[in-house]
């Protein structure tokens, strides 16, 4: 039965290997530890304006406040229910308002330092350079598509030594959708130009990056760090990142 097992997986790979030509990767949470980097900007925020002198003298229950409102709006920014300048100064002001701290202007400056620290910041998942010169020596095309803002973006790729690797970088900004709609999708392949069949998506997310392949016509990879049950069923699903050199 394992011998079985180690042949059908040898055969699936060798056909991924000769079927895709163009892979298109999710940035945040799949190469780009946005967490950790998200923490530590915000770590920076905290002592940098003196946030303890405001009443907020726990970090951890500042940023446990922070993450909540942020994923709640980037769901109501991903549906269509609010602008992206709403969700960049909104969830600081959320998580200030848990302090009883109802400062616009404070939340307003927090966001603009925000977005100017975030890109700086480098920590990658574990086997992110190894995986990427592994599959661009073997003559693949790779490509982002992210729901990130686009200077957003590209700064964390110069930053983080990542621009070389992609040939084309596809925002929602830039191409006036959004993760999981077919249409960003749709304006990838376009940009990539590339076919539908010799196309892969490979993101953690399975609402914008699974789905949204599914949706597109595109096969997909779940790229499953936190090691959850999956719930929309994904072409492949790996944990870690060395395990794409099982199906390229």
């Amino acid at each position: 039965m394992q011998r079985s097992n180690i042949l059908a997986n040898h055969i699936s790979s060798y056909f991924a290997a000769m079927q895709y030509r163009h892979l298109f990767f999710d940035l945040d949470h799949t190469l780009w530890d946005f967490e950790t980097n998200s923490k530590e900007t915000l770590n920076d925020l905290f002592h940098n304006n003196l946030l303890i002198n405001r009443g907020i003298t726990d970090f951890e229950s500042f940023f446990a406040h922070y993450t909540h409102h942020n994923h709640r709006l980037w769901d109501r920014y991903t549906k269509g229910f609010i602008k992206q300048d709403e969700l960049r100064w909104k969830r600081m002001w959320l998580a200030l308002l848990e302090f009883k701290i109802a400062d616009e202007p404070l939340a307003k400056k927090l966001s603009v330092e925000f977005l100017n620290i975030l890109p700086s910041k480098k920590r990658l998942f574990p086997y992110t350079i190894e995986i990427l010169n592994y599959l661009q020596n073997k003559n693949y095309v790779l490509h982002l598509v992210t729901n990130g803002f686009e200077s957003v973006q590209h700064n964390k790729l110069r930053e983080s030594n990542l621009t070389s690797y992609f040939n084309q970088v596809i925002t929602s900004e830039a191409s006036n959708s959004l993760k999981p709609h077919k249409e960003i999708f749709d304006y990838a392949l376009l940009k990539a130009g590339a076919s539908l069949s010799e196309s892969i998506m490979i993101g953690d997310n399975q609402a914008a990056d699974i789905q949204g392949g599914i949706n597109a016509g595109m096969d997909t990879i779940f790229v499953n760090h936190l090691k959850i049950i999956p719930t929309v069923k994904a072409t492949y699903t790996i944990e870690h990142l060395k395990e794409l050199e099982g199906i390229f």
